[in-house]
């Protein structure tokens, strides 16, 4: 007679451990070479165990639900033939597994044997020379005779928990590493409770409870928002297209003029972008348009009435700058912060809200790397200035610290083309990073 050990092979490229779904034996059960011993699943698949001996089962490593690790043992066979203890499985293991000792196994009793001088836990005293008896493994008996089988504590660093722990644990935002099992090496609901108990002094507090769902009626802007981006999405074929600018020389002049700007209004980036759209749009009518579907009728537009979306308590507002075209930075700068208060104070009158031909939407310093902003319907574009960063850039053979901002123009494709937007953009470019342009003739 002699023990197999068979442990879990490596049953997969990254996969450390499995979740015992099934048992197709139990402790006593005869199997056969090749016959089924459990099914495991993994986060891949489903495997099914077949025995590579014929023998008794004597031991098994665990209950369904229970996770194991490769290269943990996964039943003990009592073979007919001599056989060692730690004799390899037929499927392959891991260069780890197979560097590492493998635990010695206690062999389970045989019905009606045993050591008469065996403890009722299965310890035998042996002497000593000083006399006092320690506790021995008997080997006739074995705790896991008649229950799970004991796995190695924290196997290769792995940590052993069933699912509904390691639910529990994600659930509580614990890192179940942290967590010290009480025993076998298994963290169980037990271990969480202590960890609970005694590490809130450590730093560690529970998640807050979830806030209550709250239903909120759409009405009102909200509702109005909600149908006019509906629409625009429903009834355009939005394109994006979205350039690169250095704007280094933009922010210099910037900061130029606002050190000189006396009384008037502080600049931002966005009066300068709008000037620089109102001196482009001459070469690219089709995108200072409105498209009337219904009628199959565009109209553009001689004059520049500037759509600017702004963020209100109540929802995205678009107060428009009436001739943007006649107005120069200062008076754009002036305009801008007027709209924008009376937005903001529900004060915009009916006029100052509609009427827009181009859309300009800025989110400032939260303007990101890219945008692909929606139509302002019926327009037929909107331009988004993003986000000013700044990176190394080359220039010929050397390194410079360079300003750069990403421009996204979003068209509507059924009158515009994927090269007038790009070649507006690049208009815009050619402003943006030669300023001096911006105010000439």
């Amino acid at each position: 007679m002699g023990l197999f050990t068979f442990r879990l092979p490596d049953i997969g490229e990254g996969i450390a451990e499995a979740e015992i779904v099934a048992w197709h034996v139990k402790i006593g059960d005869r199997v056969e070479e090749d016959g089924k011993l459990a099914d495991l699943m993994t986060d891949k698949a489903t495997v099914e165990m077949e025995s590579p001996v014929a023998g008794v089962i004597r031991e098994v490593a665990g209950e369904v639900g229970d996770t194991i690790a490769i290269g943990s043992a996964l039943a003990v066979i009592e073979t007919e033939g001599e056989a060692e203890a730690e004799a390899q499985v037929a499927a392959p293991v891991t260069s780890e597994t197979a560097a590492e000792p493998m635990p010695k196994l206690s062999p389970s009793p045989v019905p009606g044997e045993g050591d008469s001088r065996a403890s009722a836990s299965g310890v035998r005293e042996a002497e000593v020379e000083d006399g006092a008896p320690t506790p021995t493994p008997s080997p006739s008996h074995s705790p896991a005779a008649s229950g799970p089988l004991p796995l190695p504590e924290r196997e290769r660093g792995l940590v052993l928990a069933s699912p509904a722990v390691r639910a529990r644990a994600k659930e509580l935002g614990i890192d179940l590493a942290g967590v010290k099992p009480s025993q076998e090496g298994r963290v169980r609901h037990a271990d969480l409770d202590a960890f609970l108990t005694y590490s809130a002094g450590q730093g560690y507090s529970r998640p807050a409870a979830p806030r209550q769902n709250e239903q909120v009626k759409v009405i009102g802007m909200r509702r109005r928002i909600a149908e006019n981006m509906a629409a625009s999405k429903r009834a355009i074929p939005h394109f994006t297209y979205v350039d690169e600018i250095d704007v280094t020389d933009l922010e210099d002049m910037r900061a130029d003029l606002n050190a000189n700007r006396g009384d008037r209004p502080k600049l931002t980036m966005l009066p300068l972008l709008i000037v620089a759209i109102c001196k482009t749009l001459p070469d690219f009518p089709m995108l200072n348009a409105r498209y009337d579907d219904e009628a199959g009728v565009v109209t553009r537009f001689g004059a520049v009435h500037l759509g600017m979306a702004t963020q209100t308590d109540a929802g995205l507002m678009v107060p428009v700058i009436r001739d943007a075209q006649a107005k120069n930075v200062w008076q754009l700068a002036r305009e801008i912060s007027r709209l924008a208060e009376a937005a903001r104070s529900g004060k915009a009158k009916s006029e100052e809200l509609s009427g827009s031909t181009i859309t300009v939407t800025s989110l400032g310093p939260l303007g990101g790397i890219a945008t692909t902003p929606v139509i302002n319907r019926p327009e037929v574009a909107i331009i988004g200035p993003n986000k000013i960063v700044e990176r190394p850039v080359f220039d010929g053979d050397d390194i410079r610290r360079a300003k750069l901002m990403n421009l996204s123009i979003s068209c509507d494709h059924r009158v515009v083309d994927g090269w007038d937007a790009a070649s507006y953009v690049q208009a815009l470019k050619k402003l943006l990073e030669t300023p001096v342009l911006l105010f000439a003739d």
